[in-house]
């Protein structure tokens, strides 16, 4: 079971080009074009995978700096590897068991979607799980626990925001797997209501001479660049370890995104390309009419000036969010500034608003989402005290922190019982 778990659901380029070469085998392509697609799936989803760590990794001393600034150092038992390690077989049991599930929903019932996003077929157990634990269950009833909440999930929320999905992409070849969902929601919402579809993100009037924005792995790099400078130059003994004035050091992370935003949407056309014409074999042939359910970056392929504007927007929100509730102690902890989370899940967000909403639905449905994010990390913080609260105060303000909540809550009635 561990081999399973280890070599095929938590490694997306095996489990991609697997389902690939189902799926086109199911639709009797020639041996050679079955061969061809599922390596080339594979290869597209290594690819993307290497291009988000890319990008992770340009933005993650930034994480870093703050987390030296709030003196929060990862404690023992409140991080993904030491819980993990102790509760990595129920975890791992949770997976299977809900990935059953969670075809068998798509089977027999309307919700028809299929989440294929690899990574966080491990990360939502993971949080269930630990919610589980803080709720004081154990063994079976754990197992049991997150199990149902994790297939619900990777069912119920793709499907919730399938229609916001077509509005972007402009068919209903694929919805969003990533827990983006909530601030997506939330986002397409309040774009719906305040934007105006008329102008959008992908259409700005630029001048001539400063149509290299037009360049989004350019524009991003350059919002990286001043990131790190400003920083650098108003944060007392920041960045100081690099072996580099601040003002080089920023230019190669600002580099290294746009770098990395480059390989992560060739990696994106290249799965697309080949995982979206495979899934129709297994759509006809096994779960007709399903739809899968794919990463964040896929969708930052159709509006990619919506996802940069997203990740300025939210950064600027929310940290000056953060800074408030950090200046009022409203949470009882020192929150960080949302990085990651601000790029990936509110990098959806504002595609999904720009779908509803143009360039103003995408600013302003992002914004809003930017303060529930915050709220989001804040409170699951505090739910996850006793497991990986500091793990979700880098990770969390998005589903993850949404539903392991919810779940926690529901975690103590069943013990109650």
């Amino acid at each position: 079971m561990s081999f399973i778990i280890d070599n095929l659901f938590r490694n997306p380029p095996v489990l991609l080009g697997i389902i690939a070469i189902i799926g086109l085998a199911l639709q009797g392509k020639k041996i050679g074009d079955v061969i061809k697609g599922g390596l080339l799936a594979a290869i597209g989803m290594f690819i993307l995978q290497q291009g988000v760590n890319i990008l992770v990794g340009s933005i993650a001393p930034i994480n870093g700096l703050f987390q030296e600034i709030a003196g929060g150092e990862v404690t023992e038992g409140l991080n993904d590897i030491t819980f993990t390690s102790e509760f990595g077989g129920e975890v791992g049991l949770t997976m299977f068991f809900a990935l059953v599930l969670h075809l068998l929903i798509a089977r027999f019932t309307p919700i028809k979607t299929i989440f294929l996003t690899g990574h966080f077929l491990w990360w939502f157990p993971f949080i269930f799980v630990a919610a589980g634990v803080e709720g004081n269950l154990s063994g079976a009833t754990l197992i049991i626990f997150a199990t149902v909440l994790s297939a619900l999930y990777w069912s119920i929320v793709p499907w919730l925001l399938k229609p916001f999905v077509s509005a972007v992409t402009g068919d209903d070849s694929f919805t969003l797997g990533h827990p983006s969902g909530i601030l997506a929601l939330i986002s397409g919402f309040i774009a719906k209501k305040f934007g105006n579809k008329e102008r959008s993100t992908e259409s700005l009037k630029i001048p001539e001479s400063l149509s290299f924005f037009k360049e989004v792995s350019i524009t991003g790099g350059i919002v990286v660049f001043l990131m790190f400078l400003f920083l650098g130059l108003t944060v007392d003994g920041a960045f100081e370890a690099e072996a580099q004035p601040i003002v080089f050091y920023a230019i190669n992370q600002g580099f290294m995104f746009g770098a990395g935003l480059v390989i992560m949407l060739q990696g994106v056309r290249m799965l697309v390309n080949q995982i979206l014409p495979a899934f129709q074999g297994i759509s006809e042939k096994l779960i007709p009419n399903s739809v899968p359910a794919l990463d964040a970056p896929i969708l930052f392929n159709y509006k990619p000036n919506a996802a940069i504007i997203g990740f300025v927007t939210a950064m600027v929100v929310s940290t000056i969010v953060i800074l408030i509730a950090n200046s009022f102690n409203v949470f009882g902890l020192m929150l960080i500034p949302l990085v990651i989370t601000s790029f990936f899940e509110c990098g959806a967000a504002a595609v999904i608003g720009e779908g509803q909403g143009g360039l103003r639905g995408a600013i302003i449905g992002t914004s809003f989402s930017a303060i529930v994010m915050v709220g989001l990390v804040g409170i699951s913080a505090i739910i996850y005290s006793g497991t990986i609260q500091n793990w979700i105060l880098i990770f969390g303000g998005n589903d993850l922190s949404l539903w392991g909540t919810i779940s926690q809550y529901i975690a103590k009635l069943i013990s109650l019982i």
